[in-house]
C-alpha cells in the first residue's frame, strides 16, 4: 500500500489482475483512484493515490488472493467519496458475489448480468435462439473416428474455461483432462481474431469500436493474448451485422457500461466466441485515436451507463461522435523470453518511455514466458501499425537483453 493523495475529487477503485488502464482512464475523467492488482507497476501507482497489493502472498502464479482482495476492499469501501468498485480481467469469475458483497464498494458494472454470458450454455443457447453465428460447441469430449485431425478429432476442437481470461482458459482439446470441471469444448474455426467494445444501459447497446486482437502461441496454450490493433474499418454490412448481434445479447441480458465481445472474421462472415463483461483492454486504442471524443476517458462513458443509464449518442449503431479515424492505435504484450530480475536501469529507461506501460518496479522477478510490459504505438495506416508494432517490440526484447542484468 502506499499513501493516498489530499484530492476532494470522487474516489473510485478499480481492480483486477493489471488495474493499471483502468486506472489511467480513471485518472483522465478527474477521479482519485484507489487501484488494486497483483502487478504494483510505476504508471499503476502514478495514476492511482493508493494501490493495494491483492496477488498470491507467495508470488506464485498470475492469481488473485481472496482475502486480500477483500481486506483492499474493505479498507477502500470506508474512504470518504468513494464511488464504487469497477472490476476488470481476471476478477470475472466473483463479479456477482462482489457486487452482493456487504462492506466493499458499490460495485459499477455487471454482476448477476455477467451469468448470462459466463455460463456457456445459456450462452450459446442465447446466441442459438436469436440467430447468432458461432463456432460448433460441445459439452461432452470430441470422438475421433477419422483420427486426431479429423473434422471431429481432438485436434480439430478447443476447451475452453469460462472463468479464464486473456487466453489463459483455452487449450487443445487432446491435451488437456477430459474431466475439466465446467469446461466445453469449441470447434477451431476459420477467420481473423477481432473484438468489439460496447456500452450498454437499459437493454440498449452502443458500439464505440472494432480492434484486431493478438495471440501468441506459448507452451501448451495456443492463443495468448498479446495485444490489439483498431479501429478496425469493417465493411458497413459486416459490422452492422455485428452491432445488431450485440444489441440482441443486450437486450437479452442486460449487461451494463463497457463490455467486449470477441468473434472471428471470415470475408464479410462473422461468428461470436465469447462475450467480457466488464471493460477491456482494447479501450486504450480508443482513448488513444479519438481523445477528445473520450476527455473522461471511456471509464467515464462506463460510470454514466452504469450510474445513470446514459449512453453516447448513436448513428448507424456505433458512437455518433467517432469521426473517421486518422490515425491508428496498437498494443503489444512484451513477453520475458528467459527468466530475470528487473534492474533499476531497465525499469528507469521503460518508464521514461512514453511507448512504454505496465512498467515494473527494479528488483520484481520476471519468469519466462510472463508479461514483462505493454508496448503501444500509433501510425497513419494498419500496415505501418504492424511495422511500428515489430520494431518496437524487438527494441523492448534488446532493453532486456542489454539492461535486465545491468
Amino acid at each position: 500500500m502506499m499513501p493516498h493523495d489530499s484530492s476532494r475529487a470522487p474516489r473510485v477503485a478499480v481492480a483486477g489482475l493489471s488495474a493499471r488502464l483502468l486506472a489511467q482512464s480513471a485518472a483522465r475523467a478527474g477521479l482519485s483512484v484507489v487501484a488494486l492488482d497483483i502487478f504494483g507497476d510505476r504508471d499503476t501507482r502514478e495514476h492511482a493515490g493508493l494501490w493495494f497489493d491483492i496477488g498470491k502472498p507467495d508470488g506464485n502464479g498470475l492469481s488473485i488472493d481472496r482475502a486480500r482482495l477483500y481486506d483492499a476492499l474493505e479498507h477502500a469501501a470506508r474512504l470518504p467519496r468513494m464511488l464504487g468498485l469497477i472490476v476488470t480481467s481476471g476478477l470475472e469469475p466473483l463479479a456477482n458475489e462482489l457486487s452482493r458483497a456487504p462492506g466493499v464498494p458499490r460495485f459499477i458494472g455487471n454482476g448477476a448480468q455477467a451469468l448470462a454470458v459466463r455460463d456457456p450454455r445459456r450462452f450459446f443457447a442465447l446466441l442459438d435462439d436469436a440467430g447468432i453465428p458461432h463456432p460448433d460447441v460441445r459439452f461432452a469430449p470430441p470422438a475421433a473416428p477419422d483420427g486426431p485431425d479429423g473434422p471431429d478429432g481432438p485436434e480439430s476442437w478447443l476447451v475452453k474455461r469460462p472463468d479464464g481470461c486473456g487466453g489463459t482458459h483455452v487449450e487443445w482439446a487432446g491435451d488437456v483432462d477430459r474431466t475439466v470441471p465446467r469446461a466445453y469444448f469449441q470447434r477451431l474455426a476459420q477467420g481473423r481474431p477481432m473484438s468489439a467494445l460496447f456500452v450498454a444501459a437499459h437493454r440498449e447497446a452502443v458500439v464505440i469500436g472494432f480492434a484486431e486482437q493478438l495471440t501468441v502461441a506459448a507452451g501448451r496454450l495456443p492463443f495468448v493474448h498479446a495485444g490489439s490493433l483498431g479501429p478496425a474499418l469493417l465493411p458497413a454490412d459486416t459490422a452492422a451485422r455485428v452491432s445488431a448481434a450485440i444489441e440482441a445479447i443486450v437486450w437479452k441480458t442486460d449487461l451494463t457500461g463497457l463490455n467486449s465481445i470477441d468473434f472471428l472474421l471470415d470475408g464479410d462472415d462473422f461468428s461470436v466466441l465469447e462475450i467480457n463483461a466488464r471493460p477491456s483492454s482494447t479501450m486504450a486504442l480508443y482513448e488513444t485515436v479519438w481523445p477528445d471524443v473520450w476527455p473522461r476517458g471511456l471509464v467515464g462513458a462506463h460510470l454514466d451507463a452504469c450510474l445513470h443509464g446514459a449512453l453516447p449518442p448513436v448513428a448507424h449503431g456505433c458512437a455518433a461522435a467517432t469521426p473517421p479515424p486518422s490515425l491508428f492505435a496498437g498494443q503489444r504484450v512484451v513477453f520475458a523470453p528467459e527468466a530475470f530480475t528487473v534492474s533499476r536501469d531497465f525499469s528507469d529507461a521503460c518508464f521514461a518511455d512514453p511507448a512504454c506501460h505496465d512498467v515494473p518496479l527494479p528488483a520484481a522477478r520476471i519468469d519466462a514466458g510472463m508479461p514483462v510490459c505493454t508496448m503501444t504505438f500509433t501510425a497513419p495506416a494498419f500496415a505501418a501499425l504492424r511495422d511500428a508494432m515489430e520494431r518496437e517490440h524487438a527494441r523492448l526484447l534488446q532493453r532486456i537483453d542489454t539492461l535486465s542484468r545491468s
